[in-house]
């Protein structure tokens, strides 16, 4: 056991935040730690922080256990720099390395026997506590998290919020503690920086509680799922997909418990109604009386209210939405594009993707229309208007108005009611209406914008991070209303299962250009995997080129990582392959040949992968790599897209051998 709550609560303003919270949280785990907004998951981790106390119950930890906790929102720090932040938490380590300087330069003046053994047990102690090695795996880390080699020295004053929260998490990574809590990490994080922190945390040795609205990042990275609401904890084991299973079945069972219970009861009641007065049955009812008094009652909590919300039908548009033609756009001196063109069709549903500060939010702000242009072209099909959602939506909404205020200004001439019943739809009822906006939630307040956007139709709509301050019941209902949506959407998230669940077409944004991909996210990393693995190909057969090496592994870690087991031995796979070539006849259906085929191309292109696979290993394991951060990351990204492509690649091979097994 690392950390112990029990019957833990806590009240703000005589409003009770936990209630009898009990938690047990052990070495290893990996927890995802969901409810709705306002259900207090930040105060609970706090409080296993040991940055606030309960104001009923207990924590308790384990000796020399320590905890390590990423907030939401990371204050102003001080002036030091990236890779400062990054090493901060290591007093003891920085002291020896100024005990070892002053003891080297008193050794330059007059060496004596004790100064040099004083050196030796100096530098014995920080070699222990990784004095050699920990500026290289900061860098790693921080490249790991999206900082540029040249980033390690700038002031953390000159960084927004967002890079802040990274720089804090990059020293929560490199303390290690034996429990990290991590309350939304991946606010602030692109899709390449998630995908490298899954990776990290798959390999921590530590237990990891996360807060996070993420579904595709839950499903990844959890082991279980802690869902916290009015009456407490329930832990369920699995990730967030089997969690609503699960949640959906013990409900539906405590449901019929209540009722069985609730008939019991009727029964109970009426013989004691029909007998009360008989004397013969009066030992009877009085033990009947008794025993409903000793009942524990089962209680089925009412269901959290839900949004619920449709877009508005927009006009019928032509098959060309919008059009941005040879479009140039520069920050001073800093050329975002240079000439690029991109086009929307009717219906079509787009994700800009790329790593932050790629463009993204320009682009979509250009094809919005609210940001100007040096030069090219922009054009809106017939009966177009547009819809703009911006990532900073929040703070567009003005703290002086009310909720009620907040649509009205933007619908004057719509009547109240009809406003009042649309932010109903959003959990603005009654006098929730009149509540100023500088008082509302993050969520609260994503709710507003959203329902600003429902006053009036629109054929396109331009979204930059619909999601953020959206919990997971919220996220839910927005990707409904967007499935369903008959117009054109362009939007930007970090969500990955939003993103599966919405896109058609996903664009990656890199260096001032636009590469298309058909389909969602998954079909976006397995087409950036195939290319990757036509790459290697291609670099293996050119002449002169020498075969891969196998991986050197360092360590079981290194091994692990860079050589995925594969589900079966090579040997039996080429055998396997070669049976069926030899057992081809002629006259076969053409189905079964053209499943043959298939079968041939993808062990070819696993082949390909694990060559790969295992050159990337061979470089991750050179400690020479450490020293270029964004080299690491992209080898890193590199290796993730090619283990994403094997293991779907196994996935569509076992398919097909199963497929090819019952037809022949």
């Amino acid at each position: 056991m690392l950390v112990q709550a029990d019957g833990v609560s806590k009240t703000y303003g005589g409003v009770t935040v936990l209630r009898d919270v009990s938690w047990r949280l052990a070495a290893g785990d990996r927890v995802g730690l969901v409810g709705a907004n306002g259900a207090g998951k930040t105060t609970l981790c706090r409080i296993l922080a040991g940055l606030e106390e309960p104001d009923a119950g207990r924590v308790s930890r384990a000796r020399g256990a320590t905890v390590g906790y990423l907030p939401q929102e990371v204050g102003a720090t001080g002036s030091g720099s990236v890779l400062a932040e990054a090493l901060a938490g290591f007093e003891e380590v920085w002291r020896l390395e100024r005990e070892m300087e002053q003891a080297a330069a008193a050794l330059a003046v007059e060496p004596t026997e004790a100064l040099t053994a004083r050196y030796g047990e100096l530098q014995h102690r920080f070699e222990a506590l990784g004095g050699y090695r920990l500026e290289t795996e900061a860098r790693a880390i921080l490249g790991g998290l999206g900082f540029a080699a040249s980033d390690m020295h700038r002031p953390l004053t000159e960084l927004s919020g967002g890079w802040r929260m990274r720089a804090a998490l990059a020293r929560l990574l490199l303390l290690r503690p034996a429990l990290l809590l991590l309350d939304e990490p991946t606010n602030h994080l692109d899709l390449e920086s998630l995908a490298w922190l899954e990776s990290f945390l798959a390999g921590y040795e530590g237990a990891v509680v996360v807060v996070s609205h993420d579904r595709y990042f839950l499903n990844r990275m959890a082991s279980s799922i802690a869902d916290l609401d009015a009456t407490g904890l329930s832990v369920y084991p699995g990730d967030y997909d089997d969690f609503l299973v699960e949640r959906e079945a013990r409900r539906q069972l405590l449901e019929a418990r209540a009722r069985n219970q609730a008939k019991r009861i009727a029964e109970v009641e009426r013989f004691i109604e029909r007998f009360r007065y008989k004397a013969t049955k009066a030992r009877q009812v009085q033990s009947r009386i008794k025993m409903l008094e000793r009942l524990e009652r089962i209680e089925v909590g009412p269901e959290a209210r839900r949004i619920r919300f449709a877009f508005p039908e927009p006009p019928r548009t032509g098959r060309r939405v919008a059009a941005l033609t040879g479009l140039h756009k520069a920050y001073g001196d800093h050329v975002v594009y240079a000439g690029v063109d991109f086009q929307l069709e009717r219906g079509e549903r787009v994700a800009l993707v790329g790593v932050n500060g790629a463009g993204k939010s320009t682009l979509l702000r250009v094809l919005a229309g609210v940001l100007p242009f040096e030069a090219g072209e922009r054009t809106l099909g017939v009966h177009v208007d547009v819809h703009y959602y911006a990532q900073h939506q929040l703070d567009a909404l003005d703290p002086r108005r009310t909720v009620l205020e907040e649509l009205e200004a933007v619908a004057p001439d719509l009547p109240v009611t009809r406003l009042r019943t649309l932010l109903g739809a959003f959990l603005f009822s009654g006098d929730a209406v009149d509540k100023p906006i500088a008082v509302l939630s993050g969520g609260e307040k994503a709710r507003v914008a959203l329902a600003k956007m429902l006053v009036r139709p629109a054929a396109l709509l331009c979204l930059d991070e619909p999601t953020n301050h959206l919990d997971l019941a919220a996220r839910d209902v927005l990707e409904q209303a967007l499935a369903g949506f008959p117009g054109t959407i362009v939007f930007i998230s970090h969500d990955r299962y939003f993103i599966n669940r919405i896109a058609t077409r996903v664009v990656e944004v890199s260096g001032g250009t636009l590469t298309a991909y058909l389909g969602d996210y998954d079909e976006y990393l397995a087409a950036r995997a195939r290319a990757a693995a036509g790459a290697a190909e291609a670099d293996a057969a050119r002449p002169g080129a020498s075969p891969p090496a196998p991986a050197a592994p360092h360590g079981p870690a290194r091994r692990e990582a860079s050589e995925p087991a594969a589900p079966w031995p090579r040997d039996a796979r080429s055998g396997a392959a070669g049976g069926r070539r030899r057992g081809r006849r002629r006259g076969e259906p053409a189905e079964i040949r053209a499943l043959r085929r298939r079968l041939d191309e993808v062990e070819q292109q696993i082949h390909g992968l694990e060559a790969r696979l295992r050159e990337l290993g061979e470089v991750l394991g050179d400690p020479a790599l450490y020293a270029d951060g964004e080299r690491v990351r992209r080898v890193a990204q590199e290796r993730r897209y090619a283990e994403e492509q094997v293991a779907w690649l196994m996935h569509e091979w076992e398919e097909l051998s199963t497929a090819l097994a019952a037809d022949v």
